[in-house]
């Protein structure tokens, strides 16, 4: 996985998080995560197809999810509703298109699907014959964690 890939989405996360949280945005050591991983409870999941193929995953615990919705629509939320399913996309839009518009300026070109939102517990994602690049977000809202899976077209 190139690192021209994977830099736009780090530096939209970040843009994007201080923007509408008004926060400190905190990067821990990036790791690599097999093929097959747990999510964390919350993940919004876009797919990439064209020049490279694979996904980007925003990941957090429930409690993270309502507490960074809840932000972003100005009231506190009670439970993780549609209202806040709703923003946790529109938060992996926000990103993504950031960091796709970086790369098409870079010469890359892809296409990308609406972000999809799984929630629950005891779940995986798998990527067979990618590895994930996780790189760790801690907020005071708790923990996020950017999950990209990304090859280049054979």
């Amino acid at each position: 996985m190139r690192v021209e890939y994977i830099n736009p989405f780090v530096e939209a996360t970040f843009s994007i998080l201080k923007e509408v949280l008004n926060t400190k945005v905190e990067r821990g050591e990036l790791y690599l995560k097999p093929t097959s991983h747990p999510v964390l409870g919350v993940a919004a999941i876009v797919g990439l197809a064209g020049d490279v193929e694979g996904r980007v995953l925003f990941d957090m615990g429930r409690e993270t999810a309502i507490a960074i919705a809840s932000i972003m629509n100005g009231e506190q939320l009670k439970d993780f509703d549609e209202l806040g399913k709703a923003t946790i996309a529109e938060l992996a839009n926000m990103i993504t298109a950031q960091a796709v518009t970086k790369l098409h300026d870079l010469g890359f070109r892809f296409d990308l699907t609406p972000p999809a939102l799984i929630t629950g517990i005891n779940m995986e994602v798998s990527s067979p014959n990618v590895e994930a690049l996780i790189v760790p977000v801690t907020l005071p809202q708790g923990k996020l964690e950017i999950n990209v899976a990304i090859r280049e077209r054979a």
